[in-house]
């Protein structure tokens, strides 16, 4: 969807959400972004700055997660839902919302996206959908 070039990543959040407060039309993605945003009041002022955002490190050494990353796997499940890959995760996300809560269900699910994206960063592989939907259903237990 974006590329690997972090800046125009990080721009493209930020003009989004400059965007929505100055009212201009957005493109569907912009909007995805800002309904995703929208949930996440503690980001707005970093959006709001984005030469700061540009710029800025977020490493667990730091103590500090990435909010473009987790605003990223709001997006990335948005996607998987949609079009229902791996197969079975939008009744299993559904399930997950009656129990939790749409924001919380998210983030739950983003811990076994999170797990399935690392591994395949070690192992040098395509991200395993059956182990991280198998992650996906203990979830629900």
């Amino acid at each position: 969807m974006f590329g690997t070039d972090r800046n125009a990543l990080r721009k493209l959040y930020c003009d989004s959400w400059e965007k929505f407060t100055s009212n201009q039309l957005l493109s569907a993605l912009e909007q995805q972004i800002v309904n995703v945003v929208k949930l996440h009041p503690e980001y707005h002022t970093m959006l709001e700055s984005p030469e700061a955002s540009l710029k800025a490190e977020f490493t667990p050494e730091m103590g500090q997660s990435n909010p473009f990353l987790h605003l990223g796997m709001h997006l990335g499940l948005h996607e998987q839902i949609s079009t229902n890959r791996p197969n079975g995760i939008q009744d299993l996300y559904q399930q997950l919302v009656l129990k939790y809560g749409e924001h919380e269900a998210e983030h739950a699910m983003m811990e076994c996206l999170g797990e399935a994206i690392w591994t395949a960063q070690r192992n040098q592989t395509l991200p395993d959908e059956v182990a991280y939907f198998e992650c996906l259903k203990g979830i629900n237990k």
